[in-house]
């Protein structure tokens, strides 16, 4: 009879004991990007407020998002710097050209990272102020980025109900950056119901999940073509 209780202990035991590993491993996240390095520029930034709304300005709402952003990506697993984590530019007292200093010391960064990929993140306007939805641009200088552009605007299409498209952008830091990735825009501050939601911590965290989950998708496809282009598949 003792026997048969040590037994019977026994299974009890070892059900719990799995209950909790199968409780654990869905309460921690999956570190989808460990090992992935990962630079996210917060557009604009000191003496460049980029576009505004009254005293709502581009800057400000970038840095934001980008911190929320950070987080979501360190919970995944991923590497983040940041171009900038206060107001304030790169631009130096010597530049002739101080927006282009700023810009060419943000490519510097980029690579001085070695980083997998980046992400800039920027606020849109527009004339009109019906004109509504996030959306991605990218440069041809890498094909990753069409293929990182797609992955994350399939995202903001599920998940943030926008119907705007990749756009292709021939800015200076887009077009001079060879490390893969795009600039997103994350809404219009002139459109009155995206300026209220890019200001809610809520949105901003709905803005980086979305952003994630196409870096993840990104990668996923990559690391297959890569490991297809190789014939181990």
């Amino acid at each position: 009879m003792i026997r048969k209780y040590k037994v019977l202990f026994l299974i009890m035991f070892i059900v719990l004991l799995m209950s909790l590993q199968f409780v654990d491993a869905k309460i921690k996240p999956k570190k989808t990007l460990t090992g992935k390095v990962i630079t996210i520029d917060a557009g604009h930034g000191g003496r460049d407020a980029g576009t505004s709304y009254g005293n709502l300005y581009e800057k400000d709402l970038n840095l934001e998002i980008s911190k929320v952003l950070k987080k979501v990506l360190k919970s995944k697993g991923a590497t983040v710097y940041m171009i900038r984590e206060d107001d304030s530019d790169l631009s130096s007292k010597w530049d002739n050209a101080k927006k282009r200093g700023d810009l060419y010391r943000r490519i510097l960064k980029i690579q001085e990272n070695k980083s997998d990929l980046y992400l800039s993140i920027h606020i849109n306007y527009h004339y009109y102020s019906s004109v509504s939805g996030a959306e991605v641009l990218y440069h041809p200088i890498n094909p990753d980025n069409l293929v990182l552009a797609e992955s994350i605007m399939d995202e903001f299409k599920s998940n943030l109900n926008t119907d705007r498209k990749v756009i292709k952008t021939n800015l200076y830091l887009y077009s001079n950056t060879r490390v893969p990735g795009v600039l997103i825009e994350c809404g219009f501050i002139s459109n009155p119901n995206e300026r209220y939601l890019l200001q809610k911590e809520s949105y901003q965290e709905k803005l980086a999940k979305s952003i994630t989950r196409g870096v993840e998708n990104y990668f996923k496809e990559i690391d297959l073509w890569y490991t297809f282009s190789r014939g181990r598949i």
